[in-house]
């Protein structure tokens, strides 16, 4: 990266959740209707071997602001606390921190290094466990309350929708499309952009709560992805039979819960599968609709003619994959997410880089684009080294995860990949997961009690001790 300005450039970064790392049109899936990322990927430098550090939301989004494996943050589920990030040290350097949309902090609020924060959380339920005396009201739910709507929910689509037996969580969004909430933090980013007055460089986050279920876009948009070739899963029941013993039950609570209003089913039918893909489908083309009509506000403005833009999600959905729903497991689906990072004059156009990252690695190379003072971190690398040819990458990634809301009956998981392997360890236990990645990509067919692959499971095993006793010594 040659002759790179000394002006600070601005940033934007734009993150939703729960989007799987396979439904960008540019980066392989010929089905999915997504123009916007498309370009960026055209225009920038992709990562495609990106790891979270986390299959669920709040330790995933605290590891990448913080640069910590979730057991340095201590946020290991949903739930935990976290108010602190990175985006403090982009205040401290001049620039004007805003948050338009999920963080997912907690507590909800927390101003986590912001000068301003327009907060949007989760789509469907209220969040009891926000506000010392009741419910938190973010700014979703006053607008919907003031212009006198009911919000969609998993307690309204299971009352009222007719299919709601057979939906598998995907909808038809019953009210005007100004009301949903991906299409209002649009809207919300837009009227700050044009009532904004500051001259100091802007870092904007962006978050969108979708594609997170209920999988619920607009009619508009659904028609638009209608004939969409999208993949439908295969699952097996030897797959099923091979699984660790707590995915049994897990699968159980999705089939006879009513999670963020989705009503799982033991084999559900091609064609509702198919149908769900494509609502999901539906929910990225709508997001990437707003994101497109973001930059080109921007643009008009003369806020991209030197800019970074980055985006990325938490973690991804099985939509099916394994015979599950949702996150919590550590599926490639789940902890390899998107990320493109779109830089003119900074990052090479059109690069797709092949090298294993986890997430938090693109935080220090942000900061090195836009000249600022180095990160400071004992666990993250800077994928701007990688990109330059200074590193190979890592040739291991990690995630971690507790007990959390629906996968119940486990202490502690840990997932350890290489590029050919992968190993799920669940503390305390002799059952696990093991996967030929390079003969397996599906990660179908769980080789942890075969006699055949006793060395790999022990090497891998080791690795993970080595992983932790670095972290403990990087600690002390």
């Amino acid at each position: 990266v040659q002759g790179m300005p000394d002006k600070r450039p601005n940033i934007i970064l734009f993150m939703t959740d729960q989007q799987r790392f396979d439904t960008i049109g540019g980066l392989g899936a010929d089905w999915a209707l997504t123009p916007t990322l498309d370009r960026l990927t055209a225009e920038g430098t992709s990562f495609n071997q990106c790891y979270c550090t986390a299959p669920s939301c709040v330790p995933s989004r605290a590891s990448f602001f913080n640069l910590r494996f979730p057991r340095e943050t201590g946020v290991y589920h949903n739930g935990c606390q976290w108010d602190t990030s990175w985006v403090e040290d982009l205040r401290q350097a001049g620039y004007h921190t805003v948050n338009v949309g999920k963080m997912h902090t907690v507590p909800l609020d927390a101003p986590c290094g912001f000068d301003q924060r327009f907060v949007v959380e989760n789509k469907d339920r209220p969040l009891p466990k926000a506000a010392p005396h009741g419910f938190f009201h973010d700014e979703w739910d006053k607008f919907l309350s003031n212009s006198g709507q009911r919000k969609p929910s998993r307690d309204t689509y299971r009352d009222e929708h007719p299919d709601y037996e057979t939906a598998l969580g995907a909808y038809e969004w019953p009210l005007e499309e100004l009301y949903h909430p991906d299409v209002f933090v649009g809207n919300m980013a837009k009227w700050f952009l044009h009532e904004r007055k500051a001259d100091s460089p802007l870092f904007l986050q962006v978050g969108f709560p979708g594609p997170h279920p209920p999988y619920d876009p607009p009619k508009r948009v659904l028609d638009m992805v209608a004939d969409a070739d999208v993949p439908v899963p295969k699952v097996t029941d030897d797959e099923i039979a091979s699984q660790p013993q707590p995915h049994a039950p897990f699968r159980r609570q999705m089939i006879e819960g009513n999670h963020d209003a989705v009503r799982w089913h033991e084999h559900p039918a091609p064609e509702h599968l198919r149908r769900l893909r494509r609502h999901y489908a539906a929910n990225v083309t709508l997001i990437d609709e707003q994101i497109g009509d973001i930059l080109n506000l921007l643009r008009k403005q003369g806020l991209l003619e030197d800019a970074i833009v980055i985006f990325t999600s938490d973690h991804g959905d099985c939509l099916g994959d394994h015979g599950h729903m949702q996150k919590w497991t550590m599926y490639d689906c789940i902890t390899r997410v998107p990320a493109i990072v779109w830089a003119p004059g900074r990052l090479p156009e059109g690069r797709r880089i092949d090298a294993m990252l986890q997430q938090m690695d693109l935080a220090p190379m942000l900061f090195e684009l836009a000249g600022l003072k180095p990160l400071s971190s004992n666990s993250a690398i800077s994928a701007l080294d990688v990109v330059n040819g200074e590193h190979p990458g890592r040739e291991t990634v990690f995630a971690e995860h507790t007990a959390d809301n629906l996968l119940r009956g486990v202490n502690h998981v840990t997932m350890v990949r290489t590029k050919e392997w992968k190993l799920v360890h669940y503390l305390d236990q002799d059952w696990g997961e093991l996967y030929d990645l390079k003969s397996d990509p599906e990660e179908v067919v769980n080789l942890w009690n075969s006699d055949g692959h006793k060395a790999v499971k022990a090497d891998l095993t080791r690795r993970l001790g080595r992983w932790d006793s670095g972290l403990k010594k990087g600690s002390e």
